[in-house]
């Protein structure tokens, strides 16, 4: 079985990082990735898709890249379930594997 993903797109937002409670650095990006083809009125729709980094990968991604930078993204799609408010919650995440910046607006 296999489960691997392989995405490119823009950042919808500037990349920030957290700590968990052991410490770990943690990165929750939004990726806007254009689909291949157009809709029935002609018009490219782009699907928004969040991924999660670790470690190195997070700081390393808010430090070099900025809203509207295009990234390469290689991982594996995770599915939660949850609780809220009583009812049954499902989210999908991508876990990044390794995070490749394809091009960068910031200014040396």
């Amino acid at each position: 079985m296999l489960n691997q993903v392989v995405l490119v797109g823009r950042l919808v937002s500037d990349p920030e990082v957290k700590e968990t409670s052991s410490g770990t650095s943690i990165s929750r990006i939004t990726l806007a990735v254009p689909r291949s083809y157009k809709n029935i009125n002609g018009e490219y729709e782009t699907d928004f898709i969040s991924c999660v980094l670790w470690k190195l990968m997070a700081i390393n991604t808010k430090e070099y890249c900025r809203k509207g930078d295009i990234v390469g993204v290689k991982g594996r799609i995770e599915s939660n379930v949850y609780e809220k408010d009583g009812d049954k919650k499902y989210s999908i995440n991508v876990i990044a594997e390794k995070v490749t910046f394809l091009s960068n607006s910031k200014q040396n």
